[in-house]
């Protein structure tokens, strides 16, 4: 028997803070997820596989477009028509009622414990192998409960778990999908678990298989590598299960750094940058320069511009993109023990929580996304590193002056 095991897919993902792109570009980034979802299909036919496992997300809300829809039953039709079975379950993102899912209904397709009920379904492939699954929807977009109690006692036949879910964290306000342990998994002994809700591939346990594929296309710079799906395949006979990773998504995102000793030329600036984002497939990349308080306020600005961005993107290969820049200083500028101090003290002063509030009080007032931003640890992590640059970068010039006197 062989199946395929895929979740996230977040169909109509905005993929926000990419709108700089090129037209021609930014639809190709918005259509990746389509493209991702599609080469699954053409595996998942060119392989004959008996069953595809849909671990929730596949839409990114619970009014998904028709686009996104009638693009999803347009795949699952490839898949029923050549007697493919299809189980799905919805995640917290697209909870919806089972009728408003816009399949056309087939012998091979089954969206598994619609109202948030655990249901075991049973399946048999062509060659005579039957097997189970058991799993639940989400019909609201958080699930505080443990649903692993509900699970059935695994029978005779191979069985699938199928969950949306996470794992118990020690902070329970944050136990809101479904929270299980591995423990309560591996006591149930099913043969396979395929999960979903994170976007990072993790195998939690080979013996039982307890198997986060991740989504099947990254959207942003913390989503990174390659992206896609496991194949699995059962001996029949012994029932043993192996799996591999095939990677379906068209775009990775990567991270590169580059290093800077001394100052530098904007031209050599630029070489250095283009050299470091080579790649043989296409990319995006998010670069991190370290040592940037050897840059000037104008280069730091150049490198921080979108259309800069979009020059050095022309000489890199397959097609790749640099997205995003950041800033780190090094230690390479010794500043003598009472600087230090006074550094150290100043960065411990103006980054506490309390003092970034304080300063940003009256400017996420002015629209709902400065709000957002500032409450974004990701977002304040860069206004900290472009913060700690700019003050390093003063430091290298009164160190620079006191040399020459």
């Amino acid at each position: 028997m062989k199946f395929i095991h895929f979740a996230d897919a977040h169909l109509d993902s905005p993929f926000r803070g990419l709108s700089f792109l090129p037209s021609k570009e930014f639809n190709q980034i918005y259509q990746a997820a389509d493209q991702s979802l599609t080469r699954i299909v053409d595996l998942a036919l060119k392989e004959d596989v008996d069953l595809i496992l849909i671990a929730g997300d596949t839409f990114d809300s619970d009014q998904p477009s028709p686009r996104a829809q009638l693009f999803f039953a347009e795949q699952i039709k490839r898949l029923t028509d050549q007697q493919i079975q299809v189980v799905m379950i919805f995640g917290n993102h697209d909870h919806m009622k089972k009728e408003d899912l816009l399949v056309s209904p087939s012998p091979y397709f089954k969206l598994l414990g619609a109202n948030e009920k655990v249901e075991k379904s049973t399946f048999t492939t062509q060659s005579g192998f039957a097997y189970d699954v058991v799993g639940f929807s989400y019909l609201n977009n958080h699930i505080t409960r443990d649903m692993m109690p509900d699970f059935s006692e695994k029978g005779s036949n191979y069985t699938f778990g199928l969950m949306h879910a996470q794992e118990k964290e020690n902070d329970s306000h944050k136990n809101v999908y479904a929270p299980f342990t591995v423990s309560e998994i591996k006591e149930l002994n099913y043969d396979y678990f395929a999960l979903g809700h994170i976007h990072a591939r993790n195998n939690l346990s080979t013996a039982p298989w307890i198997v986060y594929p991740g989504n099947i296309q990254g959207r942003h710079i913390n989503e990174m590598g390659e992206k896609g799906c496991y194949l699995g395949k059962i001996d029949e006979n012994s029932r043993k299960t192996t799996i591999e990773f095939k990677q379906t998504g068209p775009i990775v995102w990567q991270s590169r750094a580059i290093n800077l000793e001394a100052a530098i030329s904007k031209n050599d600036l630029q070489a250095k940058i283009i050299n470091s984002l080579q790649a043989e497939q296409k990319s995006y990349f998010s670069l991190q320069i370290k040592g940037a308080q050897y840059l000037t306020a104008e280069e730091r600005e150049l490198v921080q511009d979108s259309d800069f961005w979009q020059t050095v993107s022309m000489n890199l290969a397959a097609g790749s993109q640099l997205v995003d820049v950041r800033f780190e200083i090094n230690n390479s500028l010794e500043l003598n023990d009472s600087d230090q101090q006074a550094f150290d003290q100043a960065k411990g002063e103006i980054f506490t929580s309390a003092e970034f509030s304080q300063i940003v009080k009256d400017w996420q007032k002015k629209d709902p996304l400065t709000e957002k931003l500032a409450a974004d640890p990701d977002f304040i992590e860069a206004v900290k590193q472009l913060t700690e640059v700019k003050l390093m970068s003063k430091l290298k010039g009164i160190t620079d002056e006191t040399e020459t006197n």
